[in-house]
């Protein structure tokens, strides 16, 4: 099949020599859209988790609504600190890292150039090359520590800030949590019996796993539909489980 000519228009003009030259030279802007996803993911199964176990116990709405709030700040709050905690650990993995080099380079800069050198040999330069590869790389400090923390560390050298991801992984954690409580919310004042909400939040909230999971699959390279199956899958065996908890302990209730 031909290419498309309007692509190929817009791949040429995005490989010209200028552009390459900006977006070579621009830096990557982090994206937080993988926080949302995750953050969303788990809002979702954890509070229909909690309705399913109170609807189980068969516990009325007004528990379900304040039990589904409870989680959603308490839950919501304490992975968005957890990921913005792993996030701040990872950025003070890379300047421990920085750190390490730059010491190294001080004090056996001899030693800090030979690992340049196999790096770029198992990379497959030999000879003059590798030779002028070592030479150009070492001749300039920051290109030299980045490089050892890239391709000897295996860090990435940016990445996204950790209270953005924090804020993102509570906003979709709040967000997406609330669509399993909002039939008990919007219908607690009528004669509407629980058990009916919750048939309907039970729709309401496979239908957030589907969308959920479909978004995911840009970063599991997943096919959308495959992806989206798994995560209802995921979210449904989850309120399952907390609904025969809740209906094994009913009589406590």
């Amino acid at each position: 099949m031909a290419a498309d000519p309007l692509d190929r228009e817009s791949l040429l003009a995005d490989h010209s020599p200028d552009a390459i030259i900006e977006r070579i030279a621009r830096q990557p802007a982090a994206s937080y859209l993988r926080d949302f996803v995750y953050g969303a993911i788990d809002g979702a199964v954890t509070t229909f988790a909690v309705i399913a176990g109170v609807v189980g116990a068969g516990l009325p709405s007004s528990v379900i609504i304040i039990l589904g709030l409870a989680n959603l700040v308490a839950d919501g709050f304490s992975m968005a600190v957890s990921n913005y905690l792993g996030t701040k650990a990872d950025r003070q993995l890379l300047g421990h890292a920085r750190r390490t080099e730059e010491r190294h380079i001080d004090l056996y800069p001899q030693g800090e150039v030979d690992e340049i050198r196999e790096i770029f040999r198992q990379k497959g330069f030999d000879g003059d090359l590798l030779n002028q590869i070592a030479n150009v790389i070492t001749s300039n400090r920051r290109l030299w520590v980045d490089t050892m923390l890239t391709d000897e560390w295996g860090l990435p050298l940016t990445g996204p800030t950790p209270w953005r991801a924090g804020l993102a992984t509570f906003a979709a954690f709040v967000v997406v949590g609330f669509v399993p409580l909002l039939p008990f919310v919007i219908l607690f004042a009528t004669a509407v019996t629980p058990g009916r909400m919750f048939v309907l939040s039970s729709i309401m909230t496979a239908v957030a796993f589907f969308l959920v999971g479909a978004a995911k699959s840009r970063f599991v390279n997943e096919h959308w539909i495959r992806s989206g199956l798994e995560t209802l899958a995921m979210g449904g065996g989850a309120a399952a489980l907390a609904y025969l908890v809740g209906l094994l302990l009913s009589g406590l209730s």
